[in-house]
């Protein structure tokens, strides 16, 4: 039965109350459909505001948790109807051998897949291990991987394999068949396998010291102890530059150059899609430090094997920086 006004108003009042508990896993699922925090933003606040418009005429025939997520699906679905993929550089062609080759930029109009900071997706640690899949399924490099995907797998993969919906349940937030929404999966899976072998992470002494090394041989400009910390097959990743490097070795030559060009740094930590990150402040001829560069860093109990160093101060603000 049709709710009366009186109660469609009370009910609207207490919508913000009742959304609030789902706002950062609904940012959180918009930013992997997105590659954008600046986009998944602009569109949870569009899903808030059309059901909260809509709330009078909601019968709760399903859960809130999940009218919320159709209706983002759908914003997300729209988002991507101009077909603009947001990839990494490594996602775009082969690591440059050269280290003394000149660097390459994407046009503006080729827009990047975005770090996230941690603070906005992280809830409250309740339950450690779910805090640790979620951390998990942020990575930037799975992120990126997602955004290879045509839309409806994207969604498909984030909400059976990261989300852990119910076929059932992703048929009928989708639209689609139970047999469809399989079919979908598995293409979806061939293409980005979510296994964990690749998400091994050293233990909390070795990853404080491996930090603390990479910080300090960055900000003294030593090349060698910076190489030190790199994986033999390590990736050096500096978007909106194209060009990319693989190899410590061929890192560690593109670095020397680039120390010379960036002069004394500082360092200052953060993290960024569940990944420690470093804020890069490289100090002018004014003697003031200036935005440089946002590094979100790939550990393995080998060392660091991923570097994307977002250039320029654009990022900065969003981390609070």
């Amino acid at each position: 039965m049709m709710r009366t006004m009186v109660e469609a108003k009370a009910g609207s009042e207490d919508f913000g109350t009742l959304s609030e508990p789902f706002r950062r896993e609904l940012l959180a699922y918009c930013y992997r459909m997105l590659g954008s925090v600046h986009e998944a933003e602009e569109v949870v606040q569009d899903v808030l505001l059309d059901a909260w418009r809509a709330y009078d005429r909601f019968e709760g025939r399903s859960s809130l948790r999940t009218w919320l997520y159709r209706i983002a699906a759908r914003a997300c679905f729209k988002a991507l109807e101009k077909g603009r993929r947001r990839p990494l550089p490594a996602d775009l062609g082969v690591p440059e051998a050269n280290p003394q080759a000149r660097l390459v930029e994407r046009t503006p109009e080729v827009p990047w897949l975005q770090p996230i900071p941690d603070i906005l997706f992280t809830a409250a640690p309740v339950d450690p291990a779910t805090v640790v899949v979620e951390r998990q399924t942020m990575r930037l490099a799975l992120v990126g991987a997602l955004q290879q995907l045509p839309p409806r797998q994207r969604a498909v993969l984030i909400l059976r394999d990261v989300l852990q919906w119910r076929t059932v349940e992703v048929a009928e937030l989708l639209g689609m068949t139970t047999a469809a929404v399989n079919s979908t999966l598995q293409r979806a899976r061939a293409q980005v396998p979510l296994r964990e072998d690749d998400l091994v992470e050293p233990v909390e002494p070795q990853q404080r010291a491996l930090l603390d090394r990479y910080a300090k041989a960055f900000e003294t400009a030593d090349i060698d102890q910076l190489v030190a910390v790199l994986t033999e097959d390590a990736r050096w990743e500096m978007p909106p530059v194209a060009t990319w490097f693989e190899g410590r070795d061929t890192i560690g030559a593109f670095l020397a150059g680039q120390m010379r060009i960036i002069g004394p740094a500082e360092l200052v930590a953060t993290s960024a899609n569940g990944q420690p990150a470093f804020a890069v402040y490289a100090r002018g001829r004014d003697g003031a430090c200036h935005p440089h560069a946002l590094h979100v860093l790939t550990l393995n109990p080998r060392g660091i094997s991923r570097i994307v160093a977002f250039q320029g101060s654009g990022l900065f603000p969003l981390f609070g920086l």
